[in-house]
């Protein structure tokens, strides 16, 4: 029988172009890579930037085959790999970006150091949400900000997908969450164990002085960026640190200096533009494992279900801001 060669994916010739589904070369596995069986791909606000041609941090030279997230079956191992065999179930972030392939295709071959054991209790949909958005929860929360039992913290956008996340693991580590989003988001944000605060009811003053008597929050949290952070400077009190994973533009520090705390950014893509810190992906990725398996962590996915030839319909959603919780491309 002979080996097959090929394989389907989504390709984007161009910025702002449609998505081609194609029949390519199939990859192989070099030195410290597997080859993986995708099953799922998630989309990411970042996909449909990349995909417009508008991340100026994030370059993915056309044409392209897109999607950072990814969870499936290793298929092939490469050379030097002895953690990972054929048939295990694994999950990352794996490309997408910087020139490497995504996960918008039925094969990909990627570094092991960023992929891990898929959490039992998730399906393969489940597990292709999570990478991205758990990474910049948890470096933004464990790795910068030392996040533990009896801290305040504060996480701004908590009903988006890094907040969502973020507010589980700030849970986990015995912190005291208040999680700042609009007022639908309340039930499902108290039923993760935060307290709620609606941004367009209460002003920053009012749920400083509300929940930590005028003091300001241990840790805050922006994953909404622009006015995020300036508002997270607002939030954090003495000694207090704030992070962020959009924190670009100009911003003014006093409130921040004035109060002797520190700032942390989070450049969740930074390993796999550079190829630096691969290992401790991997690593996030088995911590946020045992997480999810002790049912202390999951993912908010909406229940729509795409397929290949329906990705451009989840980008859609993503960039009209219709989703409502993560989105994720099944590949049969």
């Amino acid at each position: 029988m002979s080996q097959i060669t090929t394989m389907k994916a989504l390709l984007i010739d161009a910025p702002n172009a449609d998505f081609r589904l194609a029949e390519i070369a199939r990859p192989a596995p070099r030195e410290g890579e597997v080859l993986v069986r995708i099953k799922g791909s998630g989309v990411n606000p970042l996909d449909t930037k990349i995909r417009a041609g508008n991340a100026t941090h994030a370059r993915h030279p056309f044409p392209a085959v897109l999607g950072m997230d990814i969870a499936g079956v290793v298929e092939q191992v490469g050379p030097g790999v002895t953690e990972f065999h054929r048939g295990d179930e694994v999950y990352g972030m794996t490309g997408g970006v910087g020139g490497i392939q995504g996960s918008l295709a039925e094969f990909a071959a990627v570094d092991a150091r960023l992929i891990a054991p898929k959490p039992n209790n998730l399906s393969m949909r489940e597990a292709a949400a999570l990478s991205l958005i758990a990474i910049t929860a948890w470096e933004g929360l464990v790795d910068r900000a030392n996040v533990r039992e009896g801290r305040q913290v504060l996480v701004l956008g908590a009903g988006g997908g890094v907040g969502h996340i973020a507010v589980q693991i700030a849970k986990a580590a015995g912190a005291d969450v208040f999680a700042v989003d609009g007022g639908s988001k309340a039930g499902y944000l108290r039923s993760l164990g935060a307290t709620p605060i609606d941004y367009r009811v209460e002003t920053v003053a009012d749920y400083v002085g509300n929940h930590t008597a005028g003091k300001g929050f241990d840790i805050v949290y922006d994953t909404v960026g622009g006015p995020g952070l300036d508002t997270a400077f607002q939030a954090v009190g003495r000694f207090g640190h704030v992070v962020s994973a959009l924190g670009w533009g100009t911003h003014a520090l006093a409130p921040l200096s004035f109060k002797a705390a520190t700032y942390s950014g989070v450049f969740t893509l930074l390993p796999l533009l550079t190829g630096e810190g691969r290992s401790h992906h991997g690593e996030i990725l088995r911590e946020v494992g045992k997480l999810v398996e002790a049912g202390k962590l999951m993912p908010r996915l909406d229940a729509r279900r795409f397929g290949l030839s329906d990705a451009a319909e989840a980008h859609a959603l993503i960039e009209n801001r219709q989703a409502n919780g993560k989105l994720v491309v099944e590949i049969a």
